[in-house]
């Protein structure tokens, strides 16, 4: 990180690289280069940026959804409890890299499971290009859902288990409704998790790398061009490594910021609670 730090002021690229200790100085240059909306690398870099707040936004709440559900679900006695549990937990448990480019092939426009499904359902015809355009975005989203609800579902699982069972025979006893309950008791109980779990998610989605590097390769549509991947292009493809450093440093100031602000408004909402 200080390495990076410390290349983000020099010029540093493909001829400079090898000896990067001695490459020269440029001071701020690189940061307003990348700052410079009227730029070109600015303006990829804004647009990038834009596309990874909705992603991780969209990404997060998905799987709080998914999760929250299925917890829930899961308090629930019933038969083959156990067994679902543990089919739910499968996609967080599998090696990203195999996971992701199992999708890769599922995506395939011609051969791909996803479009016979949807083709033979008549949902679709069956010629999707689910890698290609604005489809890109709604494939990296689905795989990021699909590997990271798990995780939602066993920090909620963990948060409703540490939940008195006489505050819910309580509330059931003074007439109130399996929603009511979930919303006056339930989610009210569950914040301190929830602070935590949607923190975690959105640092994990936001700085994600190998889910649209291994569907994707560097060939990225804009539509899910994320940073992390405008980052690497921008330093291992232009090689600009300087460029890439200040971008570098500019995301790891944006999530710090990000992190105090959250942690300064829930620290105060759970005072006054």
């Amino acid at each position: 990180m200080i390495a990076g730090t410390v290349n983000s002021f020099r010029q540093l690229d493909l001829y400079s690289l090898r000896e990067w200790f001695s490459a020269p100085w440029n001071g701020l240059t690189n940061y307003r280069v990348a700052v410079d909306l009227s730029g070109e690398a600015g303006a990829a870099l804004l647009s990038s940026f834009a596309v990874t707040v909705a992603f991780a936004v969209l990404s997060v709440a998905i799987s709080w959804l998914f999760g929250i559900f299925a917890a829930t679900m899961l308090q629930s006695r019933f038969r083959g409890r156990a067994v679902l549990r543990t089919v739910f937990l499968i996609p967080y448990a599998l090696p990203v890299y195999a996971a992701v480019i199992t999708w890769k092939f599922m995506f395939g426009r011609d051969n791909g499971m996803i479009n016979a499904v949807l083709g033979g359902l008549g949902i679709t015809d069956g010629g999707t290009f689910w890698l290609l355009g604005d489809m890109a975005f709604v494939s990296i989203l689905l795989v990021s859902v699909w590997h990271l609800w798990p995780f939602a579902l066993l920090t909620l699982m963990a948060g409703l288990q540490s939940i008195p069972t006489d505050v819910y025979e309580a509330a059931s006893v003074d007439g109130a409704s399996r929603w009511t309950q979930f919303r006056r008791l339930t989610l009210p109980m569950l914040a301190p998790v929830n602070q935590v779990l949607v923190l975690v998610l959105f640092l994990w989605t936001f700085n994600d790398f190998n889910v649209p590097y291994i569907l994707f390769a560097e060939s990225v549509p804009a539509s899910a061009n994320l940073i992390s991947i405008h980052i690497y292009q921008s330093s291992f493809i232009t090689w600009n490594f300087g460029l890439g450093a200040a971008m570098s440093v500019l995301l790891l100031l944006f999530l710090l910021v990000v992190t105090l602000v959250y942690l300064a408004v829930t620290s105060r909402r759970s005072r006054r609670a």
